[in-house]
Formats: C-alpha cells, structure tokens, sequence
C-alpha cells in the first residue's frame, strides 16, 4: 500500500477505534469491534498495530500529533506570543473528547499499561516543546526561575482539575471563550508566580 493511502487508512481506522472507544470503553474496545466499524480486516489491525495497547498508542500519538502541530504552528519568535496561542489549543485537547475518552481508559486500567502507555506517547512527548518555550521566555526577560518549576505552574494553572471534570463527568465540555478566558488568565497568574 502507498505510504499516503495507508495514512488516509490508519486514520479512518484510528477514527473508528475513537467511536469504539467512546462508545464501549476500553474493554469494549477490541481489534474485532474496531476492525468491523473500520470495515478492515483483523488481521490489518494486528500487523499494524500489534495488539490493542499498540492501537492504544497509536489513539494517543495521533491526538498528541494535533497538539504539536498547534505548537509548531504557534512558533514564534516571540515566545509570549507563542505561549497565547500554545495555552488554548492545549488545554481544548487535553479537555476535549479524544483526551477524556483515552483518560477514562487508562483510569479504569487497574494494571497501569495504559496510564504508563498515555504519559509516554502524550506528556513525555510534549512537555519537552513547552519546556523549551519556557526556557526562552525566561531568557527573554518575561519569567523567572527554572524552566522546570515554570512548565508545572504553567501545566498545573491551565488545566488545575478541568480534566478530571471532564474524566469523571462532572463537567460538560467548555466553550472556546470559556477555554481562551482560562488561558488569558493562566499567563497572567504565571507572570505573577514567576516575575523577573
């Protein structure tokens, strides 16, 4: 298969995965019930992506590529600049419905694959990005203290427990103005915490 033609596959088939998962959960959520909403055949789904944890990984990769491509996108030489259009676009995936329905997976995974599985193909892969933009918005003159200690608050102030709100179905999905408003908010608090 043409390496396009399989992109275009693999996500048609990552969206079918997506309505299995929200659907039945994780349990529900086998190669069989994801190959016959995808209209693949099995045993496609097993070279692909090896078994359901490797399916798994591939939900999370993908969801995680949208938001690095948002980072990209919000690069800027500037890194405030960067930072204003990063927060929105970060915090409306991690709340958004692919993030909750692969956090309520991994949640009711009593082994911790999944969970372990979600910080390497998500957190591990993004926090490094935001972790450089922190690096240059001190260097800029507009924080201060480590990059580290800057990451978390940053993180720890924009989503503070709207995720596991929205996990646990105690929160409806927010706006986009109500998304910009946390994110406006959340850098000032930073420029607060952590003023030069």
């Amino acid at each position: 298969m043409q390496s396009d033609a399989r992109e275009v596959r693999a996500q048609q088939i990552e969206e079918a995965a997506y309505r299995v998962l929200e659907a039945k959960g994780y349990a529900g959520m086998t190669m069989l019930a994801v190959a016959k909403e995808a209209k693949a055949s099995n045993e496609t789904l097993y070279r692909w992506y090896g078994d359901r944890t490797g399916l798994f990984a591939a939900l999370i990769t993908r969801n995680t590529a949208l938001v690095r491509a948002a980072l990209e996108a919000a690069q800027d030489d500037d890194p405030m600049a960067e930072l204003t259009r990063l927060a929105p676009a970060l915090l409306g995936m991690l709340i958004g419905p692919r993030a909750v329905a692969l956090n309520r997976a991994a949640a009711a995974d009593k082994t911790g694959t999944l969970g372990k599985t979600l910080g390497q193909a998500g957190r591990d892969r993004v926090f490094p990005w935001i972790l450089s933009v922190m690096d240059r918005s001190i260097a800029a003159g507009h924080f201060s203290g480590p990059p580290e200690a800057l990451a978390d608050s940053f993180l720890s102030l924009l989503i503070g427990d709207w995720q596991v709100r929205r996990v646990t179905g105690a929160m409806p999905p927010p706006d986009a103005d109500a998304i910009d408003t946390r994110a406006r908010a959340t850098l000032a608090k930073l420029a607060i915490l952590h003023a030069p």
